[in-house]
């Protein structure tokens, strides 16, 4: 099985609003459901699972239903970090998947990944045991020790951006995360963070400018035209 693990524990303190980033409401139709949408009309995608703010997993399960996204088989709710969220998510998983079962995380606020970016995550994983979604660094990018001047800048051809989904298999994902306990490794930012972390290689898989992280008003804004683009071609 191809299972989406979408992530949507975020409480989306950079929006400056009371309603979590994940809800809210664009051209009335909430944020997380554009995401749920493309996993559910995906043909290789068999399930998905839902790492849910705490206190909100009944709207969300309204929405859900209201939107007759069927994959949804499981919602759990988050913990403190997002590292931990998704382990949770992950034992939960366990009681119900098998270990070959590929898991792909996508962060719940990235509504415009494509079906290209989720089948090619897919079979690069199974080509090579993993798959991150990448993009090429197309700015200057310079170092700096004080946020404030720079004397040193980073060779853009040896850097990609990484994106969500991150896939994995089940069992190869309950192993990281069991050992980044034992070693105590906590606050991982992402999935391949964590992989990295603990000496795994990671292979990269097709990105897109559009898929992008919506995490301020200015990217609602893109987002919104992006949508309307959509809608005229």
């Amino acid at each position: 099985m191809n299972i989406a693990l979408i992530t949507a524990g975020g409480r989306g303190t950079r929006m400056q609003q009371e309603v979590p980033k994940q809800f809210t409401p664009i051209k009335n139709k909430p944020l997380i459901i554009y995401t749920l949408e493309v996993f559910q009309n995906h043909p290789n995608i068999d399930a998905i699972i839902i790492s849910c703010l705490n206190g909100w997993e009944l709207i969300m399960q309204a929405y859900v239903k209201q939107y007759n996204i069927t994959k949804v088989k499981w919602m759990i709710g988050s913990a403190d970090t997002a590292q931990d969220s998704i382990y949770l998510a992950l034992k939960e998983l366990e009681k119900h998947c098998s270990k070959e079962d590929i898991v792909l995380i996508h962060d719940g606020n990235r509504a415009l990944v494509s079906e290209e970016i989720i089948s090619d995550s897919i079979v690069t994983c199974h080509e090579k045991g993993n798959a991150v979604a990448v993009i090429p660094c197309n700015e200057v990018i310079v170092k700096t020790n004080n946020s404030v001047d720079s004397c040193e800048f980073l060779n853009r051809e040896e850097l990609k951006r990484t994106q969500t989904p991150h896939t994995f298999p089940l069992a190869k994902l309950l192993w990281a995360h069991e050992e980044a306990k034992k070693r105590e490794i906590k606050n991982s930012v992402a999935t391949c963070d964590l992989m990295m972390k603990l000496g795994e290689t990671i292979h990269f898989s097709v990105g897109s400018e559009k898929n992008m992280k919506i995490t301020t008003p200015v990217d609602i804004e893109i987002f919104g035209a992006l949508l309307a683009l959509g809608e005229e071609g």
